[in-house]
């Protein structure tokens, strides 16, 4: 599954594009990707500081994660003046908000790609992360991803889903009322062969309800988690990392079938498991994370 460059993304971690000191703070955070925000992290009075900052910042060469900016939808007057300011050097993509069709992603495309021309940028490199924040959306969620190549995944915008569907304020637990929303996500980003990126936990306040919402989010199958506060990047990390368990499991299913491949076995007994190819290319993925 690409991820738009070597580099397993794990964590992405909201910024707001009008705190400076949140930007240069945000280059050594420990997150795999930042989304440099000029939309709901940003009142409108403050959107023009928003841009230039984030203009400013980009080009520059310290920053350890991954560059994108998180921008207005393009139902608001604000989402041609956000592309006009952040398609500069340095950006890697932009996550474009509350998309509901894939037109919208078209639009959109054809905006940024006039940008690049415009600037003299390479062709196609300006990616777009869709996040996913409505009924109607999650709904068109495959044909969005599969929109336009410069796709490279979907982020699930729990809280604004929350919204459209009429939930309450407070989640319960591991969240069971968004369990059909985010296995929705995971499967139409998997057969799009996009990356699929889980919501925000909000309490900052329950570390024990952050490992268990980030722990859910992984088994669902989404490849990485988004946070807003950096004292969550570390068990988003290592949640979405592999685990000794599964790393020493893998070295065995494959240590094992290519033993019986070489007597010429299409399959194997592993710990008690019967072991075939999908199970074997499952592990091989793990291994692969690690570099070996």
């Amino acid at each position: 599954m690409p991820d738009g460059g070597n580099k397993q993304l794990r964590s992405w971690m909201f910024v707001p594009g009008n705190r400076d000191r949140f930007i240069q703070k945000a280059k050594t955070s420990g997150a795999d990707a930042i989304l440099l925000d000029i939309e709901d992290g940003v009142l409108p009075a403050e959107k023009p500081d928003a841009r230039r900052m984030i203009a400013a910042a980009l080009p520059q060469q310290d920053f350890g994660p991954r560059r994108y900016v998180r921008v207005n939808a393009l139902s608001t007057p604000w989402l041609q003046p956000d592309l006009e300011a952040v398609i500069v050097p340095g950006i890697e993509g932009v996550c474009l908000t509350k998309v509901v069709r894939p037109q919208d992603i078209l639009e959109t495309a054809s905006l940024i790609e006039g940008l690049e021309k415009k600037r003299g940028l390479e062709i196609g490199k300006v990616r777009i992360l869709a996040a996913v924040e409505s009924a109607r959306g999650l709904m068109n969620a495959l044909a969005i991803a599969d929109a336009h190549p410069r796709v490279i995944g979907l982020m699930f915008g729990a809280e604004d889903y929350a919204l459209d569907l009429g939930l309450g304020a407070r989640r319960e637990k591991e969240a069971a009322e968004l369990l059909f929303a985010r296995s929705h996500v995971v499967n139409a980003a998997a057969a799009a062969n996009v990356l699929s990126i889980d919501g925000v936990f909000p309490n900052l306040d329950d570390p024990e309800g952050l490992v268990a919402d980030v722990r859910q989010a992984r088994r669902l199958g989404f490849t990485s988690k988004s946070t807003f506060n950096p004292r969550q990047i570390d068990v988003i990390n290592q949640v979405f990392s592999p685990q000794p368990d599964e790393i020493e499991y893998a070295r065995k299913i494959a240590a094992g079938f290519r033993a019986a491949e070489a007597k010429g076995d299409a399959s194997v007994a592993v710990g008690g498991q019967l072991v075939d190819r999908p199970i074997v290319l499952r592990a091989l993925r793990i291994l692969e994370v690690i570099g070996e």
